[in-house]
């Protein structure tokens, strides 16, 4: 299966690709730029600009997004004269300092679940993941327990009935995704075990999409491929990239039958063996994806 290329991006760290059916557009981040892209079917492209790294984002049912950025969680509404208009919904005090949201998405209620990392990809597992509900908590609440102990998480995903949650650490020191339990009543994840260890697999995990039939779908960073695991955590499939650090994968189109996919354009890197290094990409890989569920507000 080839991989098309949908846009030329050049993007230092291209992530969360989301699918916007309203507008048959494909949204996306440059985190390091902070900033927001969309690119529709009929070819057209623009971009937002915003003041702060911009980690992921989730849509809301009001039309704005929900980014995790540096500082915390912001509304964020593209303006005509190119830039994000920005309010702060909630703050998030790190654990040292150099550190931002990464991976994000919501679960199937419409709750924020996002996770921090240190820019500087230490060892020290300082990562925490966060869950938003304006409709509950005051503020984004850190998770504790069974979500301690994380450098890069990475990875959110939740089973067509958002009954399991998946996360992955990308850590070189770690490459593992979990599968965990999941109330929907309460937004809480349970009973964390292995569902993969990266380690036995060509690159490390991280961001991923679940597919109709349950499947989870991985991008294994240094790899360039993105790898398909059934529910009991079996490999299905792989399919390859012409980059080596593909980032997010998500499904969109209008019949949700395509799988885009975000990228890293290393800096200071000889890049004549992957010329379209931080690109977007497409696949068709014969199932169909789920519409991502809008935040809560």
């Amino acid at each position: 299966m080839t991989a098309e290329l949908i846009i030329n991006a050049r993007n230092a760290t291209g992530e969360s690709p989301v699918w916007q059916a309203q507008e048959n557009a494909l949204y996306w981040v440059d985190i390091p730029a902070g900033r927001l892209h969309r690119w529709q079917l009929d070819g057209t492209i623009s971009q937002w600009s915003a003041d702060e790294m911009l980690g992921c984002i989730v849509r809301s049912p009001q039309g704005h997004w929900l980014g995790a950025q540096q500082t915390g969680i912001f509304q964020l509404t593209p303006q005509a004269n190119g830039r994000l208009l920005a309010h702060k919904c909630a703050s998030v005090e790190h654990a040292r300092p150099d550190m931002r949201f990464n991976d994000g998405r919501c679960d199937r209620q419409g709750r924020f679940w996002t996770g921090t990392l240190h820019t500087g990809m230490g060892t020290d597992p300082v990562g925490k993941l966060y869950r938003y509900d304006p409709t509950v908590d005051a503020a984004v609440q850190p998770m504790q327990a069974q979500l301690e102990g994380l450098c890069v998480p990475n990875g959110l995903a939740f089973s067509p009935d958002g009954k399991t949650l998946y996360l992955s650490d990308s850590h070189p020191s770690v490459q593992l995704i979990w599968a965990f339990d999941y109330d929907i009543d309460s937004g809480t994840p349970y009973n964390r075990r292995v569902f993969v260890d990266m380690n036995q697999h060509p690159g490390r995990p991280d961001g991923a999409a679940v597919d109709a039939e349950g499947c989870y779908w991985i991008c294994a960073i240094d790899a360039g491929q993105v790898l398909r695991f059934t529910p009991q955590g079996k490999l299905d499939r792989a399919l390859d990239l012409p980059v080596k650090k593909p980032t997010m994968c998500t499904f969109g189109g209008p019949q949700l039958d395509t799988l885009f996919v975000t990228s890293i354009r290393p800096q200071h890197t000889d890049l004549s063996d992957q010329p379209l290094a931080g690109g977007v990409f497409a696949l068709t890989p014969g199932v169909k994806g789920l519409p991502e569920p809008m935040a809560r507000v």
